[in-house]
């Protein structure tokens, strides 16, 4: 290892490396083709910038003036990219390198003077820097390495056409390194067509995934999923948490959630510009924001610091995405914990996640307010507060709250003070499973209730009130039959004596309703029901009244009544031809309508044809067809020569409107 490098780590504390670290820098792999398979927070960022250092610095341990880079690192999100960015920057700051990036989001012009003036390393994102080599602002002649970082999640995102286009225009004598947290099919064939004889490095194969990563499933109801997160937040306190959402509108509803709960907390996804998911970052760098809602796309291969706690609000669609929403904390060494909140619908679901991903889950129910308290309380009570002497500059003030107040009086404050800082967690109801099945109801007693289906009785309303009256649970009572006079309830037979005791010897409940203890079981009628009464073959069509047929009496109706003949029409309606003359019609006969007018479309009111219709608003039937001027402002050349010529264009049959003076400056 080169000595800028080596002093380089020492400075940051490091004192060993990591298994993929020690693979990648080991002798026989200095300078060849590495596909390497590790999980997150292995150190691989680290480690592929440890394995590209030999092929770029060469016999020296600085660098030269910079001028074409001679190393390009892709990563698929814009955080990702500027996070290598900084991880490179210190790990060869002293062999004077000059680390840019080019991601999305960021102005391209500050990207390309950067390039201009020169850079050894460049970090990039596949889209931005497809960009700049189509634009010919940056030269890969120079290039010595390429390194693809979460290669299977840049393919995921669709980015394989701008890969072969970059690989295609690198350098062919060039040392290409695959980084990748899973080695999929498509992988493996793009490791093959770009990469010439790779050394294939697998760090996972052997040893349990995310040692340092307690795994919890909480159990909760369908309706207080967001009153879990709550509750986990406040039970862990963690320094930093990130909660892992599927879509961007969730991620926005916890936002806000949370953030009206007294929560520091900030988003991130895809919605937002480059400008605010790096400050949302940075916040919670300096410990600004204690929690992220993010996507996982947003927040793929991002280090936050003490970052101990992942919620997954909603889960994820597979193992993969499980394990790198998991990989967020845990790393380099640090404990973790990965909480997964699974209602009774997903509970499948979450197993087949597990399993999948060979990961063993603790389950239980949520954290409930309860324990939130008592968490609360353990915390406080640790505090080293307790421990520390008092210093010289608060000594007069601790003398005089001594002197004023009692010791319960100030140990009440404290408690107070200590609660407001806090959010109150949030109350929880019974979890119910969905694929556990219902016990056996056991022997039962029967009870008669007066009021049936004639007074509206329903199930979901005498439940309750028998709950509430004969103080007993849900439970306790079995099936509820509704009659047509009364109400059938069975109860278990061992809540029998203390809801008779509740219920009093009236025997009375709302609205004074009689309730009765039967000596058997009853007996419900299992016939079929009644079917509604065959209709008579000879029973006539129904007929439709018409306004002009004549007023009959119901009991002459049925022996007058005629069926409708569809052919009896009188006049018939004319199909207008389309590319010829009107046909000529008569005159309207008064002739009375047919018994089809309830049916048939009203026929159109015939028009003489050697009359013109007059191009005016529309009338009534009765209208004398005189000539009169067009209303309202000419809309065509037609009306236009109509109205300046007194009538219609090419002859006047209307009479010459009289010109009138403006009266507004539109007529002017």
């Amino acid at each position: 290892m080169k000595k800028t490098l080596a002093d380089a780590l020492e400075g940051r504390g490091y004192t060993s490396l990591t298994a993929v670290q020690e693979a990648v820098t080991d002798s026989e792999t200095i300078g060849k083709d590495l596909l390497v398979s590790a999980q997150t927070g292995s150190g691989k960022t680290l480690g592929f910038g440890l394995a590209i250092a030999p092929g770029l610095l060469g016999d020296s341990d600085h660098f030269e003036r910079a001028d074409a880079p001679l190393a390009l690192v892709i990563a698929p999100t814009r955080e990702l990219a500027l996070q290598v960015k900084r991880e490179l920057a210190w790990l060869f700051e002293k062999a004077s390198a000059v680390v840019a990036s080019t991601v999305g989001g960021m102005d391209m012009r500050d990207e390309r003077r950067a390039l201009a003036r020169g850079a050894h390393i460049v970090v990039a994102t596949p889209g931005r820097l497809r960009d700049h080599i189509m634009r010919g602002s940056i030269d890969l002649s120079a290039l010595r390495a390429v390194v693809l970082d979460e290669a299977d999640e840049m393919l995921d995102l669709g980015f394989r056409e701008d890969l072969e286009f970059i690989l295609d225009n690198a350098p062919a004598e060039r040392q290409t390194l695959l980084f990748s947290a899973t080695v999929p099919p498509a992988i493996a064939k793009l490791a093959k067509s770009y990469q010439r004889d790779a050394v294939r490095i697998a760090t996972t194969s052997g040893t349990k995934q995310h040692a340092d990563i307690d795994y919890r499933a909480f159990r909760v109801s369908g309706r207080d999923g967001e009153n879990a997160i709550i509750n986990v937040l406040r039970f862990y306190e963690a320094p930093n948490a990130i909660v892992f959402c599927n879509t961007r509108a969730m991620v926005n509803r916890l936002t806000t959630r949370l953030s009206n709960r007294g929560f520091s907390v900030v988003a991130l996804s895809g919605e937002l510009s480059q400008s605010e998911r790096t400050h949302a970052l940075q916040a919670m760098r300096d410990g600004r924001a204690r929690v992220c809602v993010a996507t996982d796309v947003a927040a793929r291969g991002i280090d936050l610091p003490n970052l101990d706690l992942v919620i997954h609000a909603e889960l994820p669609t597979n193992q993969e995405t499980l394990l790198h929403r998991s990989g967020r904390t845990g790393r380099a060494g640090r404990k973790g914990v990965s909480a997964m909140i699974v209602p009774p619908a997903a509970r499948k679901k979450a197993e087949r996640l597990l399993g999948w991903a060979k990961l063993t889950a603790e389950w239980a129910d949520a954290p409930s307010a309860e324990a939130v308290s008592a968490k609360d309380e353990e915390r406080m009570l640790a505090s080293p507060d307790w421990r520390e002497p008092v210093a010289d500059a608060d000594r007069a003030l601790v003398d005089t709250l001594i002197a004023s107040f009692t010791a319960e009086q100030i140990a009440a404050a404290y408690l107070r003070h200590y609660r407001e800082k806090h959010s109150a967690p949030e109350e929880l109801s019974d979890v119910k499973e969905a694929h556990k099945p219902r016990e056996a109801f056991g022997p039962s007693v029967w009870f008669s209730l007066e009021g049936g289906r004639a007074v509206g009785a329903e199930p979901r309303r005498l439940l309750p009130m028998l709950c509430k009256l004969g103080n007993i649970s849900r439970d306790d009572i079995g099936a509820i039959r509704i009659q047509p006079a009364e109400s059938l309830i069975e109860l278990r037979e061992g809540s029998v004596q203390g809801f008779l005791a509740a219920i009093g010897p009236a025997m009375t409940v709302e609205d004074g309703a009689v309730l009765k203890r039967l000596s058997a079981p009853p007996k419900f009628d299992k016939s079929p029901r009644r079917s509604a009464p065959p209709r008579d073959k000879d029973t006539k069509p129904y007929q439709p009244k018409t306004d002009d047929a004549p007023k009959q009496s119901k009991s002459k109706a049925s022996a007058t009544a005629q069926p409708i003949d569809w052919n009896d029409d009188p006049k018939p309606r004319v199909k207008k031809p389309k590319g010829g003359a009107k046909p000529a019609q008569g005159n309207k006969s008064k002739t009375s309508k047919p018994s089809t007018e309830a049916f048939a479309k009203p026929l159109r009111k015939p028009r003489p044809s050697n009359t013109a219709k007059p191009k005016g608003p529309e009338g009534k039937e009765d209208r004398p067809r005189g000539p009169k001027p067009p209303a309202g402002k000419p809309s065509s050349k037609k009306n236009r020569a109509r109205k300046l010529s007194g009538g219609k264009a090419g002859g006047a049959d209307y009479p010459t409107r009289p010109k009138r003076k403006p009266n507004s400056t539109k007529d002017r």
